[in-house]
């Protein structure tokens, strides 16, 4: 059964995207990952939030760009939105309904992942119980604004156990399981 990833690079001040949702930060840090390198090939499907699939590209006017992980990755995508769009894209379904997208994300990922791309949607999996883990690689930076990597008014704690924690040049990978309630 497939389990529900939220992957992300964040500023070291916990931001994933900056100042109107400015990407162009990320992409001197996509450099080599050998963790990110070997979960690719272990993602099924992804569980991508409107705002995410609309916005800035962090590969803005290189190879890869309007690709996932950089043209590094292809397959299905889930993209929650309440604004569905008449045109079709391949490989792109737009689904006006947050569980029934997940459900068909989980079953397109088979026993593999579901990468969840947007703070929004995988808050909205943490609520509903459904997020198994989070990587996220930190980028040597601090954004001082931006998107949260999570963010709940009122707060929230959220109880994690660590997986593995890695340093590469570029990033240090913490990746965690989501405890249970």
């Amino acid at each position: 059964m497939a389990k529900v990833l939220y992957s992300v690079t964040m500023s070291l001040d916990g931001f994933i995207a900056g100042a109107g949702g400015d990407m162009s930060w990320a992409a001197e840090f996509f450099g080599p990952n050998p963790e990110v390198t070997e979960l690719i090939p272990r993602i099924g499907s992804l569980l991508v939030g409107r705002r995410t699939f609309d916005g800035d590209d962090p590969n803005k006017g290189r190879e890869g760009e309007g690709k996932a992980f950089g043209g590094g990755w292809d397959g299905p995508q889930y993209v929650v939105t309440h604004r569905v769009p008449d045109q079709t894209i391949p490989g792109v379904t737009f689904v006006d309904d947050f569980a029934k997208a997940l459900q068909q994300a989980k079953e397109a990922a088979g026993d593999k992942y579901v990468n969840v791309l947007g703070a929004d949607i995988a808050r909205q999996c943490l609520e509903a119980g459904e997020l198994d883990e989070v990587l996220t690689c930190i980028a040597p930076v601090m954004l001082g604004d931006g998107v949260r990597l999570f963010d709940h008014p009122g707060g929230t704690k959220v109880k994690l156990d660590r997986l593995s924690n890695t340093g590469v040049p570029m990033a240090t990978n913490l990746w965690y399981a989501v405890k249970s309630a």
